[in-house]
């Protein structure tokens, strides 16, 4: 009866879709508080690392503000000469069993250097950006070469990026939307632009009801293996953070701050190495909650690359990242859905699935995010770790 309580519990808090990698993730309680030093960081930098005449904390201090697989926050930042970062993975932070091929990590590297480029732009720098300057990962691996090289050189000539006003109110959204309310042309015209050239974007709205209805098949049909894959849940199960003390002392990974979660984890009932049977009431009833927020869901957004290389699963996540600040510029709501894109054996069919309806037909052409778009309200932010957590000693 016990371990009934704590699945039903933990699955219907937990909420559908949250566990989406290349997004940072709340899973946080209704009405439960999220400790203010977790999120500290949504506050901005301050006077004290704008007036310092080093100003590449304060890019930073925006950069780690950054969409991440897991929230994972895989990055590592060295500062040991002057004018120029240098950025690194932390191969402690992967995902090896739903991202196996650390395709979503790359593009998490790139969500970081676009914000980067966007505080540098705010600081009349220009942020020059060579990948993998010691030659890319292999395409199944990644090793302690760095991501990229940034160098950076005052400009006149640079100019400001309006997305930087966005920085602070990105955050993603996993509530129901409301499907009254169709994402307008304008938003989807302001999306493609903000992505730019280098990658396809497509969309389908309100308008396309048979091509929404697909999107929300291949959904939840990457969702049901994720939750019933033993290694692919107890991956996310590892991350989570319950509690406002371990999200406080974590400051990344998966948040829940319900009271019946916390209260039965503190009183040892809580198991997180417990795996949720594919027929239990707490599984089927997810399924079903995750199914009523797709049907909530407005609007479709994708992109697609014409190849799969390291760079460009990198300038992938820049580009990502760009279209999100244009969705918060427009007062949308998005929520990647990343399952059916994992290159694990068991999502072979919804990656197929997906691949097709994005028209991602030619050899090497790749979906390379998916996310659900509409209007809902607002969400706090996840947590992130401190500034100095990410740089190098």
């Amino acid at each position: 009866m016990t371990t009934a309580l704590q699945r039903r519990g933990f699955l219907r808090i937990l909420g559908a879709g949250s566990l989406v990698p290349l997004a940072p993730l709340s899973l946080s309680g209704c009405g439960a508080a999220m400790p203010m030093d977790a999120i500290e960081a949504w506050l901005g930098p301050g006077a004290e690392l704008a007036a310092q005449a080093d100003p590449r904390r304060w890019i930073l201090s925006h950069a780690i503000l950054a969409p991440h697989s897991h929230n994972l926050q895989s990055w590592i930042a060295d500062l040991g000469t002057p004018n120029q970062i240098t950025l690194y993975c932390d191969l402690n932070r992967l995902l090896p069993q739903t991202d196996p091929l650390s395709r979503q990590i790359m593009m998490s590297h790139g969500t970081f250097l676009e914000l980067l480029d966007l505080a540098a732009r705010e600081r009349g720098l220009r942020a020059d950006i060579t990948l993998f300057p010691q030659g890319p990962f292999g395409p199944s691996t990644l090793d302690a070469r760095p991501v990229a090289l940034v160098r950076l050189t005052p400009d006149p000539t640079v100019q400001k990026d309006p997305l930087f006003a966005q920085i602070l109110h990105r955050h993603t959204n996993r509530s129901a939307y409301d499907i009254t309310r169709a994402v307008p042309s304008v938003a989807w015209q302001a999306m493609q632009a903000a992505a730019g050239p280098a990658i396809r974007v497509g969309h389908a709205g309100l308008e396309q009801g048979a091509a929404l209805q697909q999107h929300r098949r291949i959904a939840l049909d990457a969702w049901r293996i994720e939750l019933t894959v033993p290694r692919t849940i107890m991956e996310s199960f590892k991350l989570l953070r319950v509690g406002t003390s371990e999200i406080a002392a974590h400051r990344d990974g998966l948040s829940m701050t319900s009271p019946m979660i916390v209260a039965l984890d503190r009183l040892g009932l809580f198991d997180r190495q417990q795996i949720p049977k594919p027929d239990d009431y707490a599984t089927t009833s997810q399924l079903k909650e995750f199914d009523a927020k797709m049907a909530s869901t407005p609007g479709f957004v994708w992109m697609v690359s014409a190849d799969n290389s390291r760079a460009t699963q990198v300038n992938a996540g820049r580009a990502y990242a760009r279209l999100q600040l244009a969705a918060t510029a427009q007062g949308l709501a998005m929520q990647p859905l990343s399952q059916a894109l994992q290159e694990y054996a068991e999502q072979q069919q919804p990656y197929a699935a997906i691949h097709m309806l994005a028209g991602a037909t030619q050899p090497g052409a790749t979906v390379q995010m998916w996310a659900r778009v509409g209007y809902a309200p607002a969400v706090g932010p996840a947590p992130r770790r401190r500034l100095p957590d990410f740089i190098k000693s």
